[in-house]
């Protein structure tokens, strides 16, 4: 399970619309790992200013990577957190995680970091297994 749900988050899921603050505590709470990193780039992009901040150093284990792995494969977790910091979110293998503003002043960086050429030169052999 990628989240811990609280028994009063299930019950509100299930009677219809949830909370989006409720979510991200949720997010916050279930995947500290990924939270962490994704805050830590959110402040070096809004103190650093530029393109875009991202982290090139490894989760210390499977399970930091997993955090990753979910909060970033999730539409609703990802969505949840680019509202919530008001980033965008880009993932490029196990750990590359990039924040761009929202304005556009980074769109074309964006659209390289994404891009397939991007993404192959992010390979290496120490990330196969990732």
């Amino acid at each position: 399970m990628s989240l811990d749900v609280s028994p009063a988050l299930l019950a509100q899921a299930e009677r219809g619309e949830v909370d989006e603050v409720d979510f991200v505590d949720c997010v916050r709470n279930s995947l500290p790992y990924a939270w962490e990193m994704i805050s830590s780039l959110v402040a070096q992009l809004k103190i650093d200013g530029g393109e875009f901040a991202d982290n090139q150093t490894p989760p210390p284990d499977e399970q930091a990577r997993g955090q990753l792995l979910r909060a970033l494969a999730s539409d609703a977790i990802r969505g949840a957190l680019q509202r919530h910091f008001g980033v965008r979110l880009a993932f490029q293998n196990c750990h590359r995680v990039a924040v761009f503003p929202l304005d556009g002043s980074s769109d074309e960086r964006l659209a390289r970091f994404t891009s397939p050429r991007g993404q192959l030169l992010n390979q290496s052999p120490e990330l196969r297994d990732c």
